[in-house]
């Protein structure tokens, strides 16, 4: 995880979970994004925090500083990536918000291979924590943006041994926040998450795992799973 995920309500509804006492400079829009399969390498809508107020910028989902030669990094774990000499920079000063619907998953049995869609049983919105290379809004600067995750647990550890790190609105707010030290926000990691209970999975079409393919069907319930 994570390498697809569906961000397909309008930002309204995103911006509307996280209550409505946040200072934004945003402009609105009631339209849906409709986006049912993003995937690395495109631009993605990163929430974020800037003279303390939120905005909202299309960044590179992938990150790939000038030295670094190899495929952009599209994930870092939350267990090392606080301390690490790659993400520790991202940590300190570029932490933001990836708003979302749900994720896919691939769950394998030998060559066999069923993606999943999992979501939040309520069907709230989700709020994955991102780190990048701030600030997001100088794009000629910018070297992306990678998904933070966690380890799984309990019945999802079956679907994959890695989620996307969700935090609470609470939490995604803290998070961005530039008051926020790196130290704390390690804590928000632990104690902001959403846990495994509260999500909900089930198998969908095996077009999803084309990135050409981006209809709301994607998301459909199948009823006979490879896996």
């Amino acid at each position: 995880m994570c390498g697809r995920f569906a961000q397909y309500h309008s930002r309204e509804t995103y911006l509307e979970a996280l209550g409505d006492k946040v200072e934004r400079q945003i402009a609105y829009d009631p339209e849906p994004l409709g986006r049912y399969n993003v995937a690395p390498g495109t631009r993605v809508l990163l929430l974020n925090e800037r003279d303390e107020a939120l905005h909202l910028d299309p960044v590179h989902w992938g990150y790939s500083p000038v030295w670094w030669h190899k495929q952009p990094l599209i994930n870092a774990k939350s267990e090392t990536a606080a301390t690490g000499k790659m993400f520790k920079p991202l940590w300190n000063g570029g932490r933001a918000i990836v708003m979302a619907d749900g994720w896919f998953e691939w769950k394998r049995d030998g060559s066999k291979k069923q993606p999943y869609f999992i979501y939040h049983q309520s069907g709230e919105p989700l709020f994955f924590a991102a780190i990048g290379k701030a600030p997001f809004d100088k794009e000629e600067e910018n070297e992306g943006f990678v998904i933070v995750t966690a380890a799984s647990d309990e019945g999802l550890v079956a679907i994959h041994d890695r989620r996307p790190l969700v935090l609470t609105p609470e939490a995604a707010l803290a998070w961005m926040s530039e008051k926020t030290t790196p130290a704390q926000a390690s804590e928000i990691a632990h104690e902001g998450v959403v846990p495994v209970e509260a999500f909900a999975w089930h198998p969908v079409n095996k077009a999803v795992g084309n990135i050409r393919n981006q209809g709301a069907e994607l998301i459909d319930e199948i009823a006979d799973p490879l896996v």
